[in-house]
């Protein structure tokens, strides 16, 4: 007979301190964790009194605040991109994640990573064959739906199979955590990231989209091949049109960059630095004009970081299949590499009017810019130009 519940563990007493990885739900040995949205549209863990063992487990596995998987330092840094400009052009940036992705495929291996679940939902899945790795192409602005991904993951390192798991500092840092172990055959991946954005929010404006436009069924993030890879807008595609249509494209744009909608816990993130859990740390090459002068051509830039000798060796087996040159850090400083993003004084505020007003509000309050973010919009379109 199993003793009385005397404690259950505060796992999400403070909003601020959970990132959403998924890793006290997959350690949880008695499944008495269940992943529940709450009312921003992020995933928080919720246990069952009826089944918490009091073990513990899920406090000890937290890694988001422990940070101790961060590495020390950085072997090297590289601008990239694919030699492949089908590869490129279909990537985000310049297509290392396809390099590194198909010499683990090449092996046997399997690739883990972000995919649009529909025009709504992100969510991370499990890919043997390159064409249902290519989904994990592209930038997604929402947080994914990690699943049972982690439990996954061990069953295939524990089957000898070469895997590469793709994600948020974050989502690396909680995998770690719960495996609890170094893989020689685990290649870690994490992407440069700004914040994760509210799912629910974006779920609104595709919504207030379709009422206008009607039923949408794909989205991009980031329309490089239509505007560019210098810039970001959002293009949604309408069943009854034969072409995409970049739509009211600043409103989500300009409430990501605001930071209205991030999670609580990227005010607070611990991996806003130069070191990061992943072997590999890869990202849009911002600031490549100054690391690299005449490397860009506006298709697409990786940005590589080389943390450990396991993301060097890798690295060196996919060169064949790159252009690269080797750059500096101080060259490379993005607001990631600083400093987490701030919180808005008025963030309450947004999230009250979002609860209880129309969309349409909420877009003329909080989507359209100011004179001064236009000023400061056109400058940086103008240099780009030049």
């Amino acid at each position: 007979m199993s003793s009385p519940i005397t404690h259950i563990p505060p796992l999400n007493a403070e909003s601020e301190k959970c990132c959403g990885c998924t890793a006290c739900y997959a350690a949880c040995p008695a499944g008495a964790i269940t992943m529940r949205e709450d009312e921003e549209g992020f995933l928080y863990p919720e246990i069952s009194p009826e089944k918490c063992l009091c073990c513990n487990k899920c406090v000890n596995v937290c890694a988001f605040k422990k940070n101790t998987a961060s590495n020390e330092e950085i072997l090297s840094v590289y601008a990239v991109k694919h030699s492949s400009e089908t590869v490129r052009m279909k990537s985000r940036s310049g297509g290392i994640f396809t390099a590194l992705s198909d010499e683990i495929l090449q092996k046997g291996g399997v690739v883990y990573g972000c995919v649009m679940k529909d025009q709504y939902t992100a969510e991370h899945i499990r890919a043997e064959r390159p064409d249902d790795r290519d989904k994990m192409r592209g930038s997604k602005y929402i947080q994914s739906d990690m699943g049972d991904c982690f439990q996954q993951v061990q069953k295939d390192l524990l089957s000898d199979r070469y895997v590469l798991f793709s994600g948020t500092s974050c989502q690396i840092d909680g995998l770690r955590s719960y495996l609890d172990k170094e893989y020689d055959r685990l290649l870690c991946v994490d992407i440069v990231c700004h914040a994760v954005p509210s799912r629910r929010v974006w779920e609104s404006f595709v919504r207030y989209q379709e009422k206008k436009y009607g039923e949408c069924f794909s989205v991009d993030f980031r329309n490089k091949n239509d505007f560019g890879w210098g810039e970001h807008i959002e293009t949604l595609t309408f069943l009854n049109s034969k072409k995409k249509n970049a739509v009211d494209t600043e409103v989500f744009r300009t409430m990501f960059y605001s930071d209205y909608i991030s999670r609580p816990s990227c005010y607070e993130c611990p991996y806003k630095s130069i070191y990061h859990p992943g072997d590999i740390t890869i990202g849009d090459y911002w600031g490549i004009d100054k690391a690299a002068p005449g490397f860009n051509d506006n298709r697409g830039v990786s940005l590589v970081i080389i943390n450990t000798e396991k993301g060097k060796n890798i690295f060196e087996a996919v060169k064949e299949s790159c252009t690269f040159i080797e750059t500096k850090i101080e060259d490379s400083m993005q607001l990631p590499f600083l400093r987490p993003i701030n919180k808005p004084k008025d963030r309450d505020d947004f999230w009250d009017d979002y609860r209880n007003k129309k969309f349409s509000y909420i877009i003329k309050k909080y989507g359209t810019k100011n004179w001064k973010q236009k000023v400061k919009f056109c400058i940086r379109r103008f240099k780009r130009m030049l």
